[in-house]
């Protein structure tokens, strides 16, 4: 692989202003084990190769599943063709610098998902499955699901890279119905690491609680309709940066170039350094290093080595997810988030792991000092607006707080924002015992539309006068 990359780049030299090449060979599984019998096992391989390029200031991009040297030289001539026939009048491309390097970067892991025969995974997803459906529900759903990537990338700027990412998730679901209510409870998670990750989930113990839970939510009142504090849970926090900041930040977006299908952002390039994006405590950062997040790499796909980068300081906009290319146009260098989702798709900017950072209570000092309040765990629906700005989020479960303890149970909780203000009335956010990574599998994004492994750190966090109510 090294050594085709090496021969793409010297057959690039010369004839282009800057190219490079990704060589990736992928491996998916996925089993799904439903209502004790197996609904789904897939095992996919995807292998080959994409050339891009800047000629004369045109981009091209072009691919192949066929690896080999006159295979480069053909899809290097469809490139240029393209490039030629993308220039725009009076455009100037300019991409920030980097450093070319020779690295290596490999996933820490300590048991190969791949490598445990898929006979055993079954049986203790069914196993799981049975401890789900002991409760009285309609449907239980297990699965887990794996993912290793080996890419090789190399440019004309003199970068080798050959990076190893191994992913590992697991979900439990369970759903129960009537003639006028249909409830779900939901587990999951994923992260960069092997099939220990799946380990730690404890799906068999968590599989206990969410069973009873689904029992509580069969008897419990709908969420009342109100204003009022609102705690959200370290999953739907999750869900609450992706949506309100993660994408919003995408300078892409601001810049209107991500616009057609996914839409663009609130944000404008003159906020930097001026917005105020929520509370003083509310400090957010892009960081590709944290250990264990699923959005963690050693390089993104242009080179650029992962770096933690502030988005929002003391409640400030600080910063946007940038490119090579957009980078220069806010005089900065690339945040280092450009990611494709296999060699035959150009990079786009994507969020690496976009994190809240802790703050200083206790979560069990945060429920205590509420007198009146609602805890809301886990998203089940989801709604914005393509600025990003306007939101209603649903969640599977909410508990009523008074006088510092938690009572009772409410179904169909919602609430709903405007993205500045939601984050200003943010007053309290859980300490780093309370801080926890989740990992998103599938955050789509572009045309024709990718996925992308994402992840989120976040503490639970309180907000004041939040209007909640029953969807």
């Amino acid at each position: 692989m090294k050594q085709l990359a090496e021969y793409a780049v010297g057959k690039m030299k010369g004839r282009v202003d800057y190219g490079d090449i990704r060589i990736v060979d992928t491996k998916y599984e996925s089993i799904t084990v439903k209502n004790g019998i197996i609904e789904g096992v897939k095992r996919t391989r995807s292998y080959g190769f994409g050339i891009r390029l800047l000629k004369d200031e045109g981009w091209g991009f072009s691919s192949s599943s066929r690896i080999g040297e006159s295979e480069i030289e053909r899809v290097i001539n469809d490139a240029l063709a393209i490039a030629a026939a993308s220039r725009l009048p009076g455009v100037k491309i300019r991409l920030a610098p980097v450093s070319p390097v020779r690295d290596n970067y490999q996933t820490r892991y300590l048991i190969d998902p791949f490598e445990i025969r898929i006979d055993d995974k079954i049986k203790f997803l069914c196993r799981v499955n049975s401890i789900l459906s002991r409760k009285w529900v309609d449907i239980a759903l297990t699965s887990v699901s794996f993912i290793r990537e080996h890419k090789i990338f190399a440019s004309t700027e003199g970068s080798l890279i050959e990076q190893l990412l191994l992913a590992s998730g697991g979900s439990i679901k369970v759903i129960t119905k009537s003639d006028w209510d249909l409830q779900v409870r939901s587990y999951q998670n994923s992260g960069q690491a092997g099939y220990e990750f799946i380990e730690r989930l404890d799906l068999e113990g968590n599989g206990e609680r969410i069973g009873e839970e689904l029992q509580m939510l069969l008897k419990a009142k709908p969420c009342p309709a109100q204003k009022t504090v609102v705690i959200l849970d370290q999953d739907q926090m999750a869900l609450q940066i992706h949506e309100s900041i993660g994408h919003a930040t995408e300078l892409d977006r601001v810049l209107g170039m991500e616009a057609s299908y996914a839409g663009t952002s609130f944000l404008k390039i003159s906020d930097l350094g001026r917005l105020r994006y929520g509370a003083e405590i509310v400090n957010v950062v892009a960081d590709a290093r944290v250990k264990g997040g699923i959005g963690s790499f050693g390089y993104d796909d242009e080179g650029v080595r992962a770096r933690r980068v502030y988005l929002i300081r003391d409640g400030i906009l600080t910063g946007f997810q940038s490119s090579r290319e957009t980078a220069p146009l806010i005089k900065r260098v690339s945040s280092g988030g450009m990611r494709a989702d296999g060699w035959n798709r150009l990079p786009l900017i994507r969020m690496t792991n976009i994190n809240l950072l802790p703050g200083k209570i206790p979560y069990e000092e945060m429920i205590a000092e509420t007198k009146d309040g609602i805890l809301m765990s886990t998203n089940r629906s989801w709604s914005i607006d393509d600025r990003r700005l306007n939101f209603q989020f649903g969640c599977e479960i909410a508990y009523r707080i008074q006088r510092g303890k938690i009572t009772e149970v409410y179904k169909n909780p919602l609430y709903t924002g405007i993205t500045p203000l939601f984050w200003s009335k943010c007053d309290a956010i859980g300490d780093k015992k309370s801080w926890r990574l989740i990992g998103i599998l599938n955050c789509g994004k572009g045309e024709p539309g990718q996925t992308m492994r994402v992840g989120h750190g976040t503490a639970p966090a309180r907000f004041r006068d939040v209007e909640i109510g029953a969807g």
